[in-house]
């Protein structure tokens, strides 16, 4: 089949011209045969790191399936116009991302009048949507996009069931958001309201018996990211620092238990288990779940975050040494496994792989101020940039918008050009969206999963806009 090639080095030392060769196979790419369904497949496009050839590879992140339909060479040749004008994006790239996000916008409102009326998620349903309007507000500062988030926001209460707690699948996303919207109208009693429902969650997640997992779609990760973005986006003490602390402190001791449990004290003192496996990504793994533990401590290279301030012993002594537990079970390639028992090289996702690890890594080097996490981070973006365009297509979870996050906060932390550039060349192929003969999804306008991902695109590409004032949605903080 026809297949491409990156080859050249050009602005800030790297150039993504494509050029046509030929090539034979497909790489059929998964993780964990055993797992469950959720979340949705992922699929990647990859260059082959010996040949350099890119090759089709279909995956889903939990069972290998063969992928026969090959795909259009077309596709992945991006456009020659500049998008990196020295440390800015140019404004001729800006003026394309803008007309591409109102065109999209458009045909997203279209879309979703046939979405589900009772997926009320950030993952999938509504408040993905409201959330994507806020950032459009933040980018713009223009008062319909408020109103929008304000209308996505006033459809998700009506239908909230208490069955999960997370802020990407459970109710704490839209009471989260809607704490935030209603504040930002200055709506005080609206905002209070989400605020109660919110910290009424917390008694499920504390329970002793509780089997909740600890991870970030369904577990406690999830709920402590909603009480993290409340207080960033509010202030100081908007949910107290004790409360924090309990839920900080209810995942520390999870994953010690699990870590005595599997005699791995020594090696890596916070294990944990997401159906009866150790995932290491940041949807459902350890990646994840140590990043949000490092983002709850009072910090000073960002803004202060109010609340729990994880001690410098437990920073020092329990997550340190998990996360070099992880570092140390990379690849060759530096990409990741899906998970401790899988030997597979296959999955480039925000969800499973180098793309989720990638921000633990750049969080433990703002944390502990140790080079290593940061050329380790590096590496992965290396990976990346070879393997990260995926056959998914577009999304944050699994597709490429997920994968630009990468260079973006790479770029914020080192201001190195060539991050930038890559970030843009990610960019430039939601640019094309809709071109690439991605087939299309059960919930294709959603934020962070499906093919085509709509709002997941734009939310991508309003980023790119601004990336020094990008921040990975319901992950980063």
């Amino acid at each position: 089949m026809d297949c491409w090639v990156v080859t050249g080095a050009g602005a800030g030392g790297v150039r993504c011209d494509l050029h046509q060769q030929q090539c034979d196979g497909s790489e059929s790419s998964g993780g964990d045969s055993d797992a469950p369904p959720a979340p949705p497949d992922c699929s990647s496009l990859s260059i082959h790191r010996d040949t350099g050839m890119l090759r089709e590879a279909a995956a889903t992140p939990h069972q290998d399936q063969p992928q026969t339909k090959p795909l259009a060479p077309e596709a992945f040749r991006p456009s020659r116009a500049a998008v990196a004008m020295g440390d800015n994006v140019s404004a001729a790239f800006q003026k394309k991302v803008q007309n591409k996000i109102k065109d999209l916008l458009q045909q997203m409102e279209e879309g979703l009048k046939t979405a589900d009326p009772h997926d009320f998620s950030t993952y999938t349903g509504w408040t993905g949507i409201a959330l994507l309007y806020l950032q459009l507000h933040r980018a713009s500062h223009e008062a319909t996009h408020l109103q929008r988030a304000l209308d996505y926001v006033k459809r998700t209460m009506r239908i909230l069931n208490g069955r999960k707690v997370t802020f990407l699948c459970g109710d704490a996303g839209p009471l989260a958001v809607g704490v935030v919207v209603y504040h930002k109208l200055n709506n005080t009693a609206d905002s209070q309201d989400c605020l109660s429902r919110l910290l009424q969650l917390q008694g499920s997640v504390l329970a002793p018996d509780s089997e909740m997992p600890d991870e970030l779609l369904y577990g406690r990760a999830g709920y402590l990211y909603a009480l993290l973005y409340v207080n960033k986006e509010i202030g100081a003490d908007t949910v107290d620092e004790s409360t924090i602390t309990k839920v900080v402190m209810a995942i520390v001791e999870s994953g010690k238990n699990m870590s005595a449990e599997q005699k791995k004290t020594d090696r890596c003192p916070l294990l944990y288990e997401w159906h009866k496996k150790q995932y290491i990504g940041a949807a459902h793994g350890l990646a994840g779940i140590y990043y949000m533990l490092m983002q709850a401590r009072q910090t000073e290279w960002l803004h202060p975050l109010p609340g729990a301030k994880v001690h410098p012993d437990l920073l020092a002594q329990l997550i340190r040494p998990s996360i070099d537990y992880v570092r140390h079970k990379r690849f060759r390639s530096w990409n990741f496994p899906s998970s401790l028992s899988n030997e597979s090289d296959r999955l480039v996702h925000w969800c499973h792989g180098a793309p989720g690890v990638v921000h633990m890594l750049i969080m433990a080097h703002k944390v502990f101020k140790e080079e290593k996490y940061l050329k380790e981070a590096a590496e992965c973006a290396e990976v990346i940039w070879q393997r990260g365009l995926l056959r998914k297509g577009y999304g944050i979870c699994h597709g490429t918008a997920g994968n630009g996050y990468a260079f973006l906060s790479l770029y914020k932390l080192t201001q190195e050009k060539k991050y930038l550039y890559r970030a843009c060349k990610f960019a430039e192929w939601c640019l094309d969206y809709g071109t690439h003969g991605c087939r299309i999804p059960d919930r294709p306008y959603s934020l962070f999963e499906g093919t085509t991902c709509m709002a997941g695109a734009v939310y991508y590409l309003s980023e790119v806009e601004k990336p020094e004032a990008s921040c990975f949605p319901a992950f980063e903080i």
